[in-house]
C-alpha cells in the first residue's frame, strides 16, 4: 500500500520565450478544486490582455482527479505538456498555469509543446517539492482510568493528536499514516479486552 505522495509547498514561477511569445509559468500547492477555481479566476484576471491562460492540475493522493486546458490553443499542445512535466515528477495537490503572450509569429504545434512544457519545468524547478504521508484518523473512546493505558501506546506508536476530550469517558482523535492504522486500532482494541 503506497501512503506517500509528493507535492509542492513553495510558489513556483517559470518563463520561456520563443519567437518573440513570451511564457510565463506559476506552479502552487492546491487542496481543493475550489481554490484551483479561484488561482485561475486570478490570473485570467490578472493577465486579462493575454492571448491564452492554459493550466492543468493533479489532487488527491491517488492521483485521480486531474485536468488540463489549452485554452483556445491548438488541440494537446498547452495543457496536456504541462499536466506531462505534473506527470513526469510524480506531484499531486498541483495548479500549474501557463499564460502566453503571443508574439507575432506562430510556433506551430511541436513549437508550443515544446513552449509550454519548458515554461512548466521552470515553475516546477523553482519550487520545493516535498514527500508527504497519507493520514487516516483514528478515534478511540475509553474510560478516564485507562488514560495511562491509551498514552503508552501513544507513545509507542506516535500519531498526531488531533483532539482529545477527558471526562468521565474520554475520546481521543489520532491521526497516522495510513499503512499504521490498523495496528494502532489493534493496539487500542487490545487495551478495552484487558
Amino acid at each position: 500500500m503506497n501512503d506517500e505522495f509528493k507535492t509542492i509547498t513553495t510558489i513556483g514561477e517559470g518563463f520561456y520565450s520563443e519567437k518573440r511569445s513570451k511564457f510565463l509559468a506559476f506552479a502552487h500547492h492546491v487542496d481543493t478544486l475550489d481554490e484551483v477555481k479561484m488561482l485561475l479566476a486570478d490570473y485570467r484576471k490578472k493577465y486579462y490582455d493575454a492571448r491564452h491562460v492554459c493550466y492543468a492540475y493533479m489532487l488527491g493522493a491517488d492521483r485521480t482527479d486531474f485536468r488540463a486546458n489549452d485554452d483556445g490553443e491548438p488541440s494537446s499542445t498547452a495543457g496536456k505538456p504541462i499536466l506531462g512535466q505534473i506527470n513526469s515528477n510524480n506531484l499531486t495537490d498541483i495548479l500549474i498555469v501557463v499564460v502566453r503572450y503571443y508574439g507575432g509569429v506562430n510556433l506551430g504545434t511541436s513549437g508550443l509543446i515544446v513552449a509550454y512544457r519548458e515554461a512548466a519545468a521552470d515553475a516546477i524547478a523553482h519550487t520545493t517539492i516535498v514527500t508527504r504521508q497519507v493520514e487516516e484518523l483514528v478515534t478511540y473512546d475509553f474510560p478516564y482510568v485507562m488514560m495511562n493505558d491509551v498514552m503508552r501506546i501513544v507513545k509507542e506508536v506516535q500519531p498526531r493528536i488531533v483532539s482529545q476530550t477527558y471526562d468521565n469517558t474520554c475520546q481521543i482523535t489520532l491521526a497516522i499514516r495510513k499503512s499504521e492504522a490498523q495496528r494502532l486500532r489493534e493496539k487500542l482494541q487490545k487495551l478495552s479486552f484487558e
